[in-house]
């Protein structure tokens, strides 16, 4: 499936092509210029060896090298990024929350079994899922069994992206699972003495008019999962602490000290990873464990999948 890309995406998409196209296109140039030379009995190596020449030389391998470092590593270089937030909303007992995201279960594993060790041993009391689950059909029974083997004993809830709503709407991705799909609900998570409470909705277009999510308090310590972060600036100013969410992939190709050049998000690269505050709301957008499906690349580069860990913790007065 592919959605549109803003009109600030499609350049920096079709200037890297460019750029990457140029260099490319100069290499081949250079090679063919050395082969007529030396065919003719002249000194190839004057063009091929000349400093110009070795600087494409340079660039065209550094090229190839960040395919295969996108291709064969990085996807598979799972982040575990925690935070530890504080709140007087807490008195005695703290919360860990783990968000997995974007699995986008191929027909192929990738990252399944790896994300189960890892979350499993971070010991969670929630887990929470924030959307895009599948690529392919045929890996619908390995995303139920990898749902299912992750251990949360205060519970595991999820929300639907935009692949379920658009593509498996008639799927139901968590049978058998133990998650609780959230749709516009609150539910209220207890340990010892104190509480939070996990809220959710399903994926909705940026555009779509949207119903306040009931059960939102603002004495109480409120998450609030969606897939995309377009809702934040409507979320921040109902009470929510802490707006979980995907999809972006941080880009999912990233380039240094730019970042993501495809974002998928109405605010486009404003909100395209990590963490942010957005008034009283902490709002983190998690790049996911998986990838598009084809025909977009099949490559993580600067933007490794992720697993975020909360810790929330009273605040000490």
């Amino acid at each position: 499936m592919i959605r549109a890309m803003s009109p600030r995406e499609l350049v920096s998409v079709l200037f890297f092509l460019l750029v990457i196209l140029t260099i490319c296109g100069i290499e081949v140039v250079v090679l063919v210029r050395s082969v007529r030379n030396r065919a003719r009995g002249l000194f190839a190596r004057r063009i091929l060896f000349a400093k110009p020449a070795l600087v494409i030389h340079a660039l065209v391998l550094a090229i190839f090298a960040c395919l295969l470092y996108g291709h064969f590593i990085e996807p598979r270089w799972i982040d575990v990024h925690g935070m530890t937030l504080y709140t007087p909303q807490l008195s005695e007992t703290g919360f860990r929350i783990v968000q997995i995201s974007d699995l986008h279960c191929d027909r192929t594993a990738r990252n399944e079994e790896r994300m189960v060790r890892i979350v499993n041993s971070l010991k969670p009391d929630v887990v929470v899922a924030t959307g895009d689950y599948l690529n392919d059909l045929a890996g619908l029974p390995r995303l139920r069994q990898t749902l299912g083997q992750l251990e949360a004993p205060l519970g595991k809830f999820a929300v639907t992206g935009n692949f379920e709503v658009r593509c498996w709407s008639d799927l139901d991705p968590f049978e058998g699972t133990g998650f609780r799909r959230l749709e516009r609900e609150t539910v209220v998570v207890t340990k010892g003495d104190d509480c939070i409470a996990i809220s959710g909705m399903g994926y909705v277009p940026s555009d779509a008019s949207t119903e306040p999510i009931e059960g939102l308090n603002g004495d109480r310590y409120d998450v609030f999962l969606f897939h995309t972060p377009d809702l934040i600036e409507d979320v921040s100013h109902h009470g929510v602490d802490l707006y979980l969410c995907g999809h972006t992939h941080g880009g999912q190709i990233a380039l240094p000290w730019y970042g993501a050049l495809i974002t998928f998000s109405k605010f486009g690269k404003k909100y395209e990873s990590g963490m942010y505050r957005v008034g009283d709301t902490v709002l983190y957008v998690n790049r996911g464990l998986g990838m598009e499906p084809r025909p977009a690349p099949q490559v993580r580069f600067l933007a490794r999948p992720e697993i975020a860990v909360f810790d929330v913790l009273p605040r000490r007065q």
